[in-house]
Order: C-alpha cells, then sequence, then structure tokens
C-alpha cells in the first residue's frame, strides 16, 4: 500500500483517513421478501406489498433486515489503478481491504414537498434487495476512494450483479472521514451520505478533509455526525452519528440461515439443493475488468492506458476485439481510436451505451475495413455511422453509392479538383512560390471543402506539389 498523503494546513501537516460503505441495489425483478417489482421511477408506491409496507397481520417487518452478524463474504480485498497525474498515465495499484458484505433490505424514501410543506413516504424501495460492501480505512484522499468506487462499479456491472447506475440510486456511496496529525491517533470521524457519482465522492471527500482541518486549526472540535453533500458541492449537518447501540439489532428468527460452501467442503450433511456452491460461481465468472486489461495489452500490443478507456466503457474492449477479427493488426491504433473517439462520440450524443447500439458488428467491421482500405475517407466513415445510428436501414456499400461517400482516387479526378484550387487562389500559389511551402495546406483544405474530404489526402499533396512546382518552373 502507498504511503499515506500528506496535506499542508496551517499548523503543520495532516494525514487524512477514509473507509467507505457502499450499497449496491441486487439486479433482481423482485424484492428480497416478496413478490413486488423493482423499477426505477414507478409512480410512489406502486410497487408495495403488504409485507413491504408492515402492515398489521403480517409477520414483523417494520425494521431493516440485514446480514449485520453474519456477512455473506468477509476479509476480502481489491486492488485498483489510482491516477496521480492529471495526464493520467502513470497509475500506481493501490490495495484496500474490504471488511465484509452483506445483504440487506433498503428502505422507503421521504419526499419533501416545499410549497405545500408535506413530507410524503415512498416505500416503493422498501425490502428491495442490497449489498453493502464495507471497506477498511485503507484510503487517504479523494482520488483513491473515487477509483475505488469506479473499479468497484465496472466489476459489479461486468458481472451483472448490479447495473452500477449512481444517478439512479442503483449504488450508493457513504465515506467515513477523520483527519489527524502525523504520529497521533484517528480523529473524531464524520460520514458523508448517499453520495450519487463518482465525481462527487472525490469533491465530497476533499471538502470535508479541508472542513475538519480548518475547524480543527481554528481550535473547534470535530463532531461525530452525519452529513450530506448539497448542490455547491460543500457537506452539511444532518443529524448525529449513530452509535452501535442505536440501531437496535435483532436477530430474526423466521429466516433460515444461507448455507454456502466450496468444492472442499461437499458432504453428505449438506442439503445441496438449499446450498449454494461458491466455486460452482466462480467458474461461471467473466474475465474481470483488470484481468481484460492486462490481456488487450499482451494480445493486441496496444497501451495500458487504452486498454483501461476500453474496459471502463461498458461492451467497448468486446466491440474493439470482434473488430479486430476482421482487421489487419497493423491497424489497431487507428481502430482503437476509431471505437475511442467516433463511435463513442455517436454513443454518447445519443445517451446510448455500447450494448444498446443499433449498429451490427458487421456493419461496423464493413465500415472500418473500407476506411481501412482508402475506399471512404475518415470524414465519410463519420457519416456513415452518424447516417447507421440515425436508423438508415441500408447496407454500407448502399450508403456509399448513393451518398456519394467513396473517395476519389483518380489522379485525372484528382488533378482537375487541385488545378481549378490553383487557377482560384493565385495568392496563395504566389506565397507559395516564394517559398513558403506550408501555404500549401491551405490549399488542400479548399481541395478537400471543393471535394466534400472525398479525396484521399495522401494523393491529392502529391499532386498539388507537382503541380505547383511546374508552374513555379515557367
Amino acid at each position: 500500500m502507498a504511503a499515506r498523503n500528506v496535506m499542508k494546513g496551517k499548523t503543520g501537516d495532516w494525514l487524512a483517513v477514509i473507509g467507505l460503505e457502499i450499497h449496491a441495489q441486487i439486479a433482481s425483478h423482485s424484492k428480497l421478501f416478496s413478490g413486488s417489482k423493482v423499477k426505477f421511477m414507478a409512480p410512489p408506491n406502486q410497487l408495495v406489498s403488504f409485507f413491504d409496507a408492515a402492515l398489521p397481520g403480517t409477520l414483523p417487518a417494520g425494521y431493516q433486515i440485514t446480514q449485520q452478524r453474519k456477512p455473506i463474504a468477509s476479509n476480502g480485498h481489491l486492488l485498483f489503478n489510482v491516477y496521480d497525474d492529471v495526464k493520467r498515465e502513470k497509475p500506481r495499484r493501490h490495495r484496500v481491504n474490504i471488511k465484509q458484505i452483506q445483504l440487506e433490505q433498503d428502505s422507503g424514501k421521504s419526499l419533501h414537498d416545499e410549497e405545500k410543506q408535506q413530507t410524503l413516504v415512498d416505500l416503493n424501495r422498501a425490502g428491495v434487495g442490497l449489498m453493502e460492501l464495507v471497506t477498511e480505512p485503507d484510503m487517504s484522499n479523494g482520488k483513491e476512494a473515487a477509483a475505488f468506487v469506479q473499479e468497484l462499479q465496472t466489476i459489479l456491472e461486468r458481472i451483472g450483479t448490479c447495473n452500477g447506475k449512481m444517478a439512479e440510486g442503483a449504488l450508493r456511496v457513504d465515506a467515513n472521514i477523520s483527519v489527524n496529525k502525523p504520529g497521533e491517533p484517528h480523529g473524531v470521524r464524520t460520514e458523508v451520505k448517499n453520495i450519487n457519482s463518482v465525481r462527487f465522492v472525490k469533491n465530497a471527500i476533499e471538502y470535508e478533509i479541508r472542513r475538519q482541518i480548518d475547524v480543527l486549526e481554528s481550535g473547534g472540535t470535530v463532531v461525530m455526525e452525519t452529513r450530506s453533500l448539497d448542490d455547491t458541492g460543500c457537506t452539511i449537518p444532518m443529524r448525529d452519528k449513530e452509535d452501535v447501540l442505536d440501531y437496535r439489532f435483532m436477530p430474526e428468527p423466521n429466516l433460515p440461515p444461507l448455507v454456502l460452501y466450496d468444492d472442499t467442503t461437499i458432504n453428505s450433511t449438506i442439503c445441496q439443493e438449499k446450498a449454494i456452491n461458491v466455486d460452482t460461481l466462480r467458474r461461471r465468472m467473466p474475465e474481470l475488468p483488470e484481468d481484460q486489461r492486462q490481456r488487450l495489452t499482451e494480445d493486441y500490443g496496444i497501451t495500458y492506458s487504452n486498454a483501461v478507456k476500453l474496459v471502463n466503457e461498458e461492451g467497448l474492449a468486446d466491440l474493439f476485439e470482434q473488430l479486430c477479427t476482421a482487421s489487419s493488426r497493423k491497424e489497431t491504433k487507428r481502430l482503437i481510436n476509431w471505437c475511442l473517439i467516433d463511435i463513442l462520440k455517436c454513443l454518447h450524443q445519443r445517451n446510448l451505451t455500447v450494448k444498446q447500439s443499433p449498429i451490427p458488428v458487421e456493419k461496423l467491421s464493413d465500415i472500418f475495413s473500407s476506411l481501412q482500405s482508402g475506399e471512404i475517407s475518415a470524414k465519410s466513415a463519420q457519416k456513415l455511422l452518424e447516417l447507421l445510428f440515425d436508423g438508415d436501414s441500408r447496407s454500407v456499400s448502399e450508403i456509399m453509392d448513393v451518398e456519394n461517400l467513396r473517395q476519389i482516387t483518380s489522379e485525372e479526378e484528382v488533378l482537375k479538383f487541385c488545378t481549378k484550387a490553383v487557377n482560384e487562389e493565385p495568392d496563395l500559389v504566389e506565397v507559395y512560390q516564394s517559398r513558403n511551402k506550408k501555404v500549401i495546406n491551405k490549399l488542400m483544405g479548399i481541395v478537400q471543402m471543393k471535394s466534400k474530404g472525398r479525396i484521399e489526402p495522401q494523393l491529392a499533396k502529391r499532386i498539388m506539389e507537382e503541380l505547383l512546382e511546374r508552374r513555379r518552373r515557367r
């Protein structure tokens, strides 16, 4: 683990200690203990059973059920990358120990009506299954915490246990933060609740660290409390922090134990129909994000930073590999740029994920093959993407023909465009003849504009240079 980051204050150096509690909504169509559906943005109280509402006559349920005493997993860790430089070129590996992962129910939420001065209760979330992941306090700044959350989010999306959509509340982060002088015991911690984006995780923690340092350096005392992040990026008090006794934990006698075992502990006493073999689940696991990043660098010779970009955009690395099978390995760098820039641009403009792309891989492969062979220009490839993303059902070849997108490779035709540009721009030709050869770039821009970007650039530049040199020698 890297040394903890030291922060400068008015009275000297400070250290921060950060641990996270992360609630990830389990990808399920129903709640933990009822058949009620799980759906984001459903009308208030439309997805509530008698049990969810704890109505009289149901078994005791007016409290949150959690695996507080016997978590489903414990003593784990997560290795992930932290980028300390702005260019994000040299990541360092950081390890955070995971104390436990437990199942629990989500609770209902309050809806505050400012106009009517009323607080209403929506129980749609009550009973929804959550994974609560509790880390050890192994982080020392907002960057490390944000990087941890992002890597966890990528893993959960990859294995299909949570969709990771923080904006929808499917992944919520509580950060426990304290500061202390080097060599002194940990300070009093505060908890910032329900942080709903990776960027806000970083910003909330950094704000809270600075706030606590300012409080202590001004002679004040940090209070153990729960805080929230407001719209201005500041943390504000919500309530005093509860102690363990305030939770009033009690055993739930109506729930049977969850039995876990592995290949080495199979015996006749285990009823395998009611138990879960974790080794069987492990064998079904897809390739994890870090394993895929390392494999991409080895198999395709790409940089680790590009592998990170491909893997962190859900589904993009798989698309890249599918396209690689139909293209030359010499074009790997160009293909990466096409995926990371052109394809992602079209997706993001339409708020689509890679998996929601309306273009079949075969058509994307046809476009890149045409780009690779020089049959179309980069501008025409972008035009093809735009048309197909907007619902054009024609084949790539048909669009190229009808929309006149194929590159002009006939030297005779290219010469016509170059000659016209030279005749219409005598001032630029004169500048070129006075030994300022950089002006050829302006002439090339005019040629591309007149041809609507359809002329092969290297061919056009060669012909333009030959044309200008002949004129200069006259």
